[in-house]
């Protein structure tokens, strides 16, 4: 989604188990917003998307989407679909609960049709430091048609927070590409999402990424992905889809078993509000008040201090993104560089895509105020960065981005 050098956050939305070994297929965007904030300052650019963002990409963590609202279609999302991606939203380490290796992985086998397993590995609540996790469990499954890895992660999460939305919200298909999504809210008023996907949002590998999240009305978060070869990364495609149906992740997620294992669990009563960080709705508001006339906007989405506008003007759709991240006065920026009389610096880059779309091109415009308030806005020839490019250029010229980027009312948003 390189929103590249990711993603030990967006690891965490499956539970700190799945560990990324390709954090540049993980991260398909830029920066990561409003989240580790130490690595952002050390970013040199926006490297990747939009410019902001992690949400769906999955690489066994979200990736490559947003998080927050989105008006575009998500195949059977309900609402508006929503990136979740990014980054991700966080979840709590279980406190309060023991549930040991064995167990996870016992839990797993016995909710996995008829079929041979072998590389049976789990992690407890316990860690070997004292402290600790989130349990997992993981199993390479073959019923006869091919190994393929499947892996499951537990945790807690505030239930009516922006963050659990967005792990059962459908990603905007502007943002990430993907064959199928659907979310639906239970009897129990569990919220539920299948996501059918990709390893690597650009498919430079076919290997598929199929993901079943939950999020309980306690706040418990039930996290599955599965894979078509036996290995998230590194494996030859063995088979041509992932082993289990979509019916029968959700019957994985969905099994008691985790519900009785995280009872007791420390649950967040309220997600934390990050107060400097605009809201993904007034970003989403101000961004497209901003466009130019002449330009119909057929998707948008947004998350905290991110929003992004797929707009067509008559010559071909146009993806546009916008960042607005406080204390990032030590980032270095990149392109022609200048300093404004009021001592803004502003980066001008124009650039080729780096998600594999054939012909897209990047534009984009970096500013960073005094008050190391930094605003950064991109545009793409393109709807999608995976897909090819569908006009020549961006539909916004260089001066209106950095038009966009100058204004000051993004200093009133924070």
């Amino acid at each position: 989604m390189p929103f590249e050098d990711q993603l030990g956050d967006a690891m965490r939305s499956t539970g700190d188990g799945f560990a990324p070994k390709d954090s540049r297929a993980l991260l398909d965007g830029a920066l990561i917003s409003g989240r580790r904030r130490l690595a952002r300052r050390r970013a040199a650019t926006v490297t990747g998307s939009v410019v902001a963002l992690a949400a769906v990409g999955l690489g066994g963590a979200w990736a490559s989407g947003l998080v927050g609202g989105s008006s575009g279609g998500s195949g059977g999302s309900g609402g508006g679909g929503s990136a979740s991606v990014a980054a991700p939203p966080k979840s709590t380490l279980p406190e309060k609960v023991s549930v040991s290796a064995e167990q996870m992985i016992k839990n797993l086998l016995s909710l996995l049709p008829q079929g041979k397993t072998s590389d049976e590995e789990g992690r407890g609540t316990d860690g070997p430091d004292g402290k600790f996790t989130m349990p997992t469990a993981s199993v390479v499954f073959d019923d006869g048609k091919g190994k393929g890895s499947i892996a499951i992660s537990l945790s807690t999460i505030d239930p009516a927070g922006q963050g659990a939305a967005g792990y059962v919200t459908c990603p905007s298909k502007a943002i990430t590409d993907y064959d199928h999504c659907a979310a639906e809210v239970l009897p129990d008023g569990s919220r539920f999402m299948f996501f059918q996907g990709y390893e690597y949002p650009d498919r430079r590998e076919e290997t598929k990424n199929w993901r079943a999240t939950l999020v309980t009305p306690k706040g418990v978060l039930v996290d599955a992905s599965e894979y078509n070869a036996a290995a998230e990364k590194g494996a030859r495609i063995s088979r041509v889809n992932p082993p289990l149906t979509g019916a029968q992740m959700k019957t994985l997620v969905t099994a008691e078993v985790w519900k009785t294992a995280m009872a007791g669990a420390k649950v967040p009563s309220h997600e934390p509000v990050r107060r400097s960080e605009p809201s993904g709705a007034s970003m989403q508001r101000e961004l497209v008040a901003s466009l130019p006339k002449g330009l119909k906007v057929v998707d948008q989405g947004n998350q905290g201090g991110y929003a992004f506008a797929v707009v067509d003007d008559g010559k071909g759709r146009s993806l546009v993104g916008i960042n607005v991240q406080p204390g990032m006065g030590d980032v270095p920026l990149q392109g022609t560089v200048s300093t404004l009389p009021n001592g803004t610096r502003v980066g001008e880059n124009q650039r080729p895509g780096e998600k594999g779309g054939a012909g897209v091109v990047w534009w984009t415009v970096d500013t960073i105020r005094k008050n190391d308030l930094r605003v950064v806005i991109s545009a793409f020839n393109t709807g999608n960065q995976n897909a090819p490019a569908t006009r020549a250029t961006p539909a916004l010229t260089m001066a209106q981005l950095k038009a966009i980027a100058l204004d000051a009312k993004w200093e009133k948003l924070r």
